[in-house]
């Protein structure tokens, strides 16, 4: 349980706050690369961190990403020309390049000094992984891009979607560090549920956490893993590597970007079409929108029979839309000072002091965490021993192997 103190300050997120500070020293994904298809093509309106910002591909193909609003007399530059290396605002016609600089007022007399003076809130971006990433902290702190695997593969060898949560990042993201829900929200009948692992370890890495699990199950030992990559990125313990980015919009919205992804070899057809149905953490979207079409208005389709028939525990389809309805059910912002928690969440209390120290770290001036490019490059553990072996020897084997994949060029 938190006090409404600490809610507060995990959960707010704009410009100003200590978590929202946080957040912007780490690059964060805006959109996907390609919503801006080619040179001078439409601008696209973005939501990102509370603040609302206007993406575009200039004539030389850089990216920028500006304050939506121009600074002359508050229009929205969403209505503007994207042409010859800026963005110009249809209202007097004022223009603005991907840095920001103000590099035309046909309004104002050619001995006017306020374009040296008039200048639009810009953000630096890069491509990687098919997204368009910002940094929105100080310029003297942005950090390299990290290294995280599903990022740096070619294009084939993963499949990415995005869904709107509504809800603030934070429950969104503690859903996705939540072990024991899977054994009830995602499952039908519950007599081979293991809700309780026999064998659990948090570990801090350079890139953030690993939550460590080992469930009994047939006479052999189940080790997964729960890992955090600063300050909002998951990676699944699954056979098959997936991932998780919970990107706030603003204090009560989310995006979240899901990934599976295979390091070694393009994904197949058949792994396209079982991620593209709906059933697994891809959620099928309204068209155009990124608002699922399992949503709060109807209910997310719940079908009490399918649920009462024992195959289903929600009666929710869907393991995506179950996260995000039972996530949304929580309200906008989860009042976490009225919980009651148990041994079964273990893995959400390390999660909370881990950010709790982060956020006190970057509000106090000192060093925040996960600032080592290369200690991004990790993969879940997931993995199947006959007992013997302790959650700590599983989770020191796999460190020593992720030291080695980190240090791969």
């Amino acid at each position: 349980m938190l006090t409404i103190e600490q809610n507060e300050l995990l959960t707010r997120i704009g410009r100003g706050t200590p978590m929202g500070g946080l957040i912007r020293r780490y690059w964060i994904p805006a959109l996907f690369a390609d919503q801006l298809p080619g040179p001078d093509c439409d601008p696209v309106r973005v939501k990102l961190m509370g603040e609302s910002l206007i993406a575009f591909r200039d004539t030389l193909g850089r990216i920028g990403l500006l304050q939506e609003l121009c600074p002359h007399r508050t229009a929205s530059l969403f209505f503007g020309r994207n042409e010859e290396c800026g963005i110009r605002c249809i209202y007097h016609g004022w223009k603005f390049d991907v840095e920001g600089n103000c590099v035309d007022l046909p309004t104002e007399p050619p001995t006017s000094t306020i374009k040296e003076r008039v200048k639009a809130r810009a953000y630096p971006c890069i491509e990687r992984g098919g997204l368009i990433w910002t940094y929105m902290g100080p310029a003297e702190h942005r950090p390299e891009f990290p290294a995280i695997e599903w990022t740096e593969l070619p294009a084939s060898h993963r499949r990415i979607s995005r869904r709107l949560q509504e809800c603030n990042w934070l429950q969104a993201l503690e859903g996705g560090f939540d072990s024991t829900h899977l054994s009830f929200l995602h499952k039908g009948d519950l007599s081979f549920s293991h809700p309780l692992p026999s064998d659990f370890e948090f570990k801090v890495t350079d890139s953030g956490f690993i939550c460590g699990y080992g469930r009994e199950i047939d006479g052999r030992m189940m080790w997964s893993s729960d890992t955090l990559l600063m300050p909002f990125h998951k990676l699944i313990g699954t056979e098959l590597p997936g991932a998780h980015t919970w990107v706030p919009v603003d204090d009560e919205t989310t995006l979240l970007y899901s990934v599976d992804y295979n390091p070694e070899q393009p994904l197949s057809e058949a792994q396209h079409a079982a991620y593209a149905s709906g059933d697994r953490m891809h959620a099928v979207n309204e068209a155009g929108s990124d608002r699922m079409a399992q949503n709060r208005d109807n209910d997310y389709r719940i079908d009490r029979t399918h649920q009462r028939s024992g195959k289903s525990f929600s009666g929710i389809r869907g393991i995506g839309v179950q996260d995000t309805a039972i996530q949304e059910s929580m309200g906008l912002i989860a009042d976490r000072s009225q919980e009651n928690l148990g041994v079964g969440d273990l893995g959400i209390v390390q999660l909370r002091r881990y950010l709790l120290r982060a956020v006190e770290d970057y509000q106090a001036g000192r060093d925040i965490p996960a600032q080592e490019p290369k200690s991004y490059r990790m993969r879940p553990l997931c993995s199947y021993t006959p007992k013997g072996p302790t959650m700590t020897e599983i989770m020191d084997t796999h460190l020593k192997a992720m030291t080695a994949l980190a240090m791969r060029a």
